[in-house]
């Protein structure tokens, strides 16, 4: 019996891609801002190949076959199911100030995290309130993710999820397979640290003031181990960055 062929892998070849609900068959429409950014901004023409996602791991290769205002409808030509990594890097990183928080949640994506988690440490400046301003700086990280899964041609949106006190991070410590925390008195170098091959890894980054020393405390006694990037200090919004750069190496991915 002859061992099924499996198909070759998609080709991106640098393609613009765009989220959207893959169909069954091989029509494709893009509408709303997706469409949009398709037809007016990109300008792509008929006969112009595009990627398509669901961010759940589907992706198409697809020809454009009309473009309308706001609108662009597409035949998918090749389309594979990208299975989610065994295992999961996700980010937990404290609140900044200004647009650092937007500047890490644009690179980690683009560096390959698969998880956002916004961290109230306690020495972050910026306070999310459980009202509207909250709500609308949970959605521009979100937004921010999103851009970055286009941008680095991801079938794999990572989701970000609510912000989380002391107490709600560390039952996620506790949940994950392996939690690392960056701290800079650590012993321990990141790459020296041998990574599970399955399951979640999670970073914590603490924000521009710093871990406070019983935050660290209740963390280590959760089970997350305490790491060094190296011997410079780097900012907060890149400290998690630089991190993921290391742990996909060390894990295989890059």
């Amino acid at each position: 019996m002859t061992a099924a062929v499996p198909p070759p892998p998609l080709a991106r070849d640098g393609l613009p891609l765009f989220l959207t609900e893959l169909p069954e068959g091989d029509r494709v429409e893009l509408s709303g801002p997706e469409g949009r950014h398709a037809a007016t901004v990109t300008r792509l023409r008929v006969g112009e190949h595009l990627l398509v996602s669901d961010g759940r791991g589907g992706i198409g290769r697809a020809e454009v076959t009309s473009v309308a205002k706001d609108t662009l409808s597409a035949r998918i030509l090749q389309r594979a199911q990208e299975p989610e990594p065994a295992l999961r890097m996700t980010l937990v990183q404290a609140l900044l100030k200004g647009d650092r928080s937007e500047l890490a949640v644009d690179q980690s994506v683009e560096v390959g995290v698969d998880a956002l988690v916004p961290w109230r440490a306690a020495h972050s400046v910026v306070r999310w309130d459980s009202g509207p301003r909250g709500a609308k700086a949970l959605e521009r990280w979100r937004f921010m993710a999103r851009a970055a899964t286009k941008q680095a041609r991801r079938s794999w949106l990572p989701p970000v999820s609510e912000a989380v006190n002391l107490t709600e991070l560390v039952e996620r410590v506790r949940a994950a397979t392996l939690a690392v925390v960056l701290h800079e008195s650590a012993s321990a170098r990141l790459s020296s640290i041998e990574l599970p091959t399955t399951g979640e890894l999670l970073l914590v980054v603490g924000p521009e003031g710093g871990i406070e020393p019983s935050e660290l405390s209740r963390l280590v006694e959760a089970g997350a181990r305490p790491a060094l990037l190296g011997d410079t200090v780097l900012r907060a919004s890149t400290a998690g960055v630089a991190a993921l750069g290391v742990l996909s190496v060390a894990g295989g991915r890059w």
